[in-house]
């Protein structure tokens, strides 16, 4: 029986811990009053949890400029840039093509804006909401390939969640 529930975590693209965090965050959503709260709880565990996640935070849309993601929730060693045009950096290209965009290394990446010098690899996932684009999950590590499949499977996941409150609000 364990192996057939191995088999199907593997097939999911996640391990244990993911399976576990992702469980842990469903079960948040079902009672957050708000989801600002919810993205505080992943923000918070993500980075706790995840040793080589050292920067997660969301960026929303702003309701005042479409055109413009400001920072929610976020967690990390260093401050974030504020404001993002959709047109500048990875984050904009994200919210700009609805995809999640992976770099292994940013330091190679013109697209990239800063945020700390220390970042090599970053992973940001679009939120959709009623099909347009309601804000992001980003992710930056210190550490080079950080987010393989496996784990851009998992952050997708904690990103669908948001989404899914989203939506329901």
């Amino acid at each position: 029986m364990k192996l057939a529930v191995s088999i199907d975590r593997s097939a999911r693209g996640t391990t244990m811990e993911h399976e576990a965090l992702l469980e842990e965050f469903e079960q948040f959503a079902k009672t957050a009053a708000t989801a600002k709260s919810l993205m505080e709880k992943i923000t918070r565990r993500l980075h706790e949890k995840m040793a080589r996640y050292n920067w997660v935070g969301f960026y929303l849309v702003d309701a005042a400029d479409p055109n413009l993601l400001v920072i929610g929730p976020y967690v990390g060693s260093f401050a974030p840039n504020e404001r993002i045009p959709l047109d500048t950096g990875l984050c904009g290209l994200a919210a700009r093509t609805g995809q999640t965009v992976v770099v292994d290394d940013v330091t190679k990446d013109p697209a990239y804006l800063q945020g700390s010098s220390m970042v090599i690899s970053e992973i940001v996932v679009p939120i959709s909401v009623g099909g347009k684009i309601a804000g992001e999950l980003d992710v930056e590590s210190y550490f080079p390939n950080t987010f393989t499949r496996i784990e851009r499977d998992f952050v997708e996941g904690c990103a669908r969640i948001v989404a899914k409150y989203m939506a329901k609000k």
